[in-house]
């Protein structure tokens, strides 16, 4: 019984020893440091070096290095990286110019030269096309895992500039705007220069002097609106000159095609009181009609009875 007891506290007496060993190494690890970021790495070091669970086993092939180390036929090749890193670099040059052109909206005008550059940058990495050393990055980088997470970032701007519409105002090879295009942001800063030239003071004369050129302006924007030749920017910065000629200067002037509706809505106006006035006369010559034979019976009936009397 003697010989138990003395060997339970020689076992307690080690697993205390082992304890304070372990808890004066994390706290010097903490003082020393004070929980900055180097102090943390090497407070999860020394926890990872006292723990039997992170132990790699001694004849592993791999080790903690897991997701940086994988064999030579898994990794991609250097040529993909480089093509990847370009991807991003013209990624991200695109997503500024588009934040910088969100106010007024200017993507198609101001991005269209990124956006090439992008296009150019996913055209290489999706082609079949084998690049050096024989190797083809479209499996690897796009259908490589379930994300596809370059192809979702290209689809993404993609949509962006789909729904901006911008192809109708750039030109096919997307190096120039189009001539329709310039020719509208031309007769635009027309109108505007007249509108900054006479915002001042009362704005009957500037309703005056700048309705020719508006009235052209919009002129332009209904052939290009009917010819399907109209983007984001055209489309935003028209809105924001109607906006400025109709509630800024409270100018306006009957557009041509109003003329056709007050014309017709005129006439189904006085529709019904040319209606009434018809049948109201119709009836009359009806009734003169109905009433002229009985006139005529009445009186030679009153004939015949003279004749009798006479």
């Amino acid at each position: 019984m003697y010989i138990f007891q003395v060997a339970a506290l020689l076992i307690a007496l080690l697993y205390y020893g082992n304890a304070q060993t372990f808890t004066v190494a994390v706290n010097s690890t903490i003082l020393g440091s004070e929980l900055s970021a180097d102090g943390l790495k090497q407070l999860a070091a020394a926890v990872a070096s006292q723990s039997p669970v992170f132990q790699p086993s001694r004849g592993s092939y791999f080790s903690l290095n897991l997701l940086s180390a994988f064999p030579e036929d898994l990794e991609v090749s250097d040529y993909c990286v480089e093509l990847l890193a370009i991807f991003g670099q013209r990624y991200s040059t695109y997503v500024n110019c588009l934040v910088s052109a969100a106010r007024p909206v200017k993507v198609c005008q101001n991005c269209y030269g990124t956006y090439d550059n992008l296009m150019e940058i996913y055209t290489n990495i999706s082609s079949d096309q084998m690049g050096p050393g024989n190797v083809s990055c479209r499996d690897s980088l796009l259908r490589s895992d379930r994300l596809m997470l370059v192809f979702l970032l290209y689809n993404n701007l993609k949509d962006i500039w789909t729904g901006s519409e911008c192809n109708s105002c750039v030109s096919l090879g997307l190096h120039s705007l189009t001539n329709d295009t310039l020719y509208f942001m031309a007769t635009l800063n027309q109108s505007l220069r007249c509108f900054e030239k006479f915002q001042q003071g009362n704005h009957s004369a500037l309703c005056k002097e700048c309705k020719t050129t508006y009235r052209g302006l919009n002129e332009l924007y209904s052939r290009m609106e009917k010819n399907r030749t109209l983007c984001i920017d055209i489309e935003d910065s028209m809105n924001m000159t109607r906006r400025l000629w109709s509630k800024n200067f409270n100018c306006s002037f009957p557009r041509a095609e109003n003329v056709p509706v007050i014309a017709v809505s005129s006439f189904m106006l006085f529709l019904p009181i040319i209606f009434y006035l018809s049948s109201f006369l119709h009836s009359e010559q009806k009734k003169r009609k109905l009433i002229q034979p009985k006139r005529a019976k009445s009186n030679t009936s009153l004939v015949n009875i003279q004749d009798r009397l006479s």
